[in-house]
């Protein structure tokens, strides 16, 4: 027996992650949304009705899954049987005032660590304790700032020699600064998709995120510039910044296409490249402050990469899917079919983007871990 299931997500303004869980009806334990497949739904749309059916989750699911796990689910004949349940990530967007199965569950937003420990089944506490990981303990190459200024408040001789030397920029605070306009551009772009009478409100978001991006991608380059000691050849430095500024251009595009030929409704495969969007965004956004720290994280920078080029694959997948589609729906109308593959070139290139930030981090933990 096979059932879909959602882990519907949040991002907190500190940029730690939120998720919710339901209590089963018969039981009351700690569960994620979950359900049979629906038919004529995909399995991630099928989680994603499931979420709002019993947490009345509105949100972005993202088509590539996240887990798999099984639990024993026990039929009214008295008789057990294995359940296999593949998991969707859910980007929560809203919550409705009310939902079918209101009364009969409850509903709570925990930690991912907390969550790991309210479920029971193991490969479930898996899939949550790993959807972000904490950094490790800082090693002592993590804390020699903290060395170095001990040391000139105890020597002053070489105080004054420290702040001779050239410093090391700001190159991991732009970093991070640009991957919060990487996960609000692809928000953005996903409500952009869904079409609907906020269509203008999200394409101006997309833009000032994109403006947002250029003015820190400048930085990173006059850092680059008037910087003696940087923490990576700076070849390493441009290129990591450049295919992030690249994948928020794109987004930019696709916003400006949307506008440009009017466009109000969207192909479903169209929805599902901006889940995977968001997908990728998310995995950024954990993976860059972890270049901190290269040594003590390649391991869970070689996990997030991987899924960043998995992501890429996916999207590759249904961007053809979404184009023969297309292609057969207008046959009759030629400028829709243009129109529409102006759209998907520009999603294709937003994950293109993604798999090159994954190549570079890599990369980078080759040279330097």
């Amino acid at each position: 027996m096979r059932q879909v299931a959602a882990l519907p997500y949040r991002v907190e303004s500190d940029g730690s992650i939120r998720v919710m869980l339901i209590t089963s009806r018969e039981t009351q334990r700690w569960v994620v949304p979950k359900g049979n497949p629906i038919k004529g739904l995909r399995a991630h749309e099928a989680a994603a009705q499931e979420a709002f059916e019993e947490a009345g989750i509105e949100g972005i699911p993202c088509p590539a899954l996240i887990g798999q796990y099984r639990y024993t689910k026990r039929r009214k004949n008295g008789i057990n049987r294995a359940v296999d349940v593949d998991v969707f990530p859910l980007s929560v967007t809203g919550q409705a005032d009310e939902w079918p199965e209101q009364d009969e569950r409850i509903c709570n937003w925990f930690t991912l660590a907390n969550a790991a420990n309210a479920v029971d089944e193991p490969e479930l506490k898996g899939i949550i304790a790993s959807f972000r990981e904490p950094p490790p303990t800082p090693g002592i190459v993590d804390r020699m700032p903290v060395i170095r200024e001990t040391a000139g408040r105890k020597f002053p001789l070489l105080g004054w020699f420290q702040k001779l030397l050239p410093s090391e920029g700001r190159f991991f605070e732009l970093f991070e600064a640009h991957t919060a306009t990487l996960v609000a551009g692809a928000d953005s772009l996903a409500r952009m998709l869904q079409g609907g009478p906020e269509l203008e409100t999200h394409i101006r978001e997309i833009v000032t995120q994109e403006q947002n991006a250029d003015d820190i991608a400048r930085e990173v380059l006059q850092d680059v510039r008037r910087t003696y000691v940087t923490p990576f050849d700076r070849s390493a430095i441009t290129g990591l910044i450049g295919v992030m500024d690249d994948a928020i251009d794109q987004m930019n595009q696709t916003a400006k296409a949307v506008q440009l030929f009017e466009v109000h409704e969207f192909a479903p495969q169209m929805r599902d490249m901006a889940g995977i969007i968001v997908e990728a965004a998310r995995v950024t956004e954990e993976a860059i402050p972890l270049l901190r720290s290269l040594a003590n994280n390649a391991g869970r920078l070689h996990t997030l990469t991987g899924r960043l080029i998995e992501l890429e694959g996916h999207a590759d997948e249904i961007h053809d899917q979404g184009l023969k589609a297309l292609f057969k729906a207008s046959k009759d109308r030629p400028m829709d079919f243009v129109v529409g593959q102006e759209i998907y070139a520009h999603l294709e290139k937003i994950t293109d983007r993604f798999e090159d930030v994954a190549n570079e981090i890599q990369g980078l933990v080759i040279d330097h871990a």
